[in-house]
């Protein structure tokens, strides 16, 4: 299967999202449960789901104590997503911690810096305006404590790449199909498009509302899987 869409169901109905999931499934790698989609309907909404296509990127972005990062990811083993993720932020010890729970069905991807923040906003809470500085600490950090991928920016693809070479998972959001227009208001903040992200060594996409808001998602899709062939 040589897929490289995980589709985000950023989604509080569910019969919408079951239906995305059984229109999409033979066009995506993977679809990805988020806060809203697992707060809204749990354990329970994850299987439904799950029953559908095995294939889930369960994205809590743990971020606590190394204990009970430890104890999460053992309740998270048993709904055997794909991908799940911790904060690389949240130290070396939870780090250590989680990527002792690998396995060969879910991998631990850790989180460098949120698409939303800004040089400002890291600035701010990092100490760090150079956003490609701080997220190449942090992959360096993620290395060094074994976590299997990361998830970074399309920005700063070709800087992770440089960093860990081409054996770790790159899992990249913030991807817009098309440019991103200054007058247009986006929460993420540093975006590319499809093609240019896998022209950089992204691994997998993942694209939500330019997917599920479109008028015919099945054909959205098959356009970005076209672009990226």
């Amino acid at each position: 299967m040589n897929k490289k869409i995980i589709v985000a169901l950023d989604l509080d109905n569910i019969k919408k999202a079951i239906k995305l999931v059984k229109e999409l499934k033979k066009e995506v790698y993977a679809f990805k449960i988020g806060h809203e989609f697992f707060y809204n309907f749990g354990i329970n909404g994850y299987k439904e789901i799950y029953n559908i296509c095995p294939r889930i990127f369960l994205d809590l972005k743990l971020h606590d104590i190394p204990n009970t990062v430890q104890k999460g990811l053992k309740a998270i083993a048993k709904l055997n997503p794909i991908f799940t993720t911790i904060h690389i932020s949240g130290g070396d010890e939870m780090q250590k911690i989680a990527a002792s729970k690998n396995n060969k069905k879910t991998n631990i991807l850790g989180v460098t810096v949120l698409t939303s923040l800004d040089k400002k906003q890291t600035l701010k809470y990092y100490k760090e305006k150079n956003v490609n500085i701080l997220v190449k600490k942090f992959a360096k950090y993620a290395k060094k404590n074994n976590l299997r991928g990361l998830v970074c920016s399309p920005l700063e693809i070709n800087i992770v790449r440089k960093e860990l070479g081409e054996k770790m998972i790159l899992v990249v959001p913030g991807i817009r199909i098309e440019k991103k227009s200054k007058d247009k208001k986006d929460d993420q903040k540093r975006t590319l498009t499809p093609k240019e992200a896998i022209n950089l060594g992204a691994d997998f996409l993942v694209i939500g509302r330019p997917i599920i808001e479109s008028k015919n998602p099945l054909d959205t899709i098959k356009k970005i899987n076209q672009s990226i062939k």
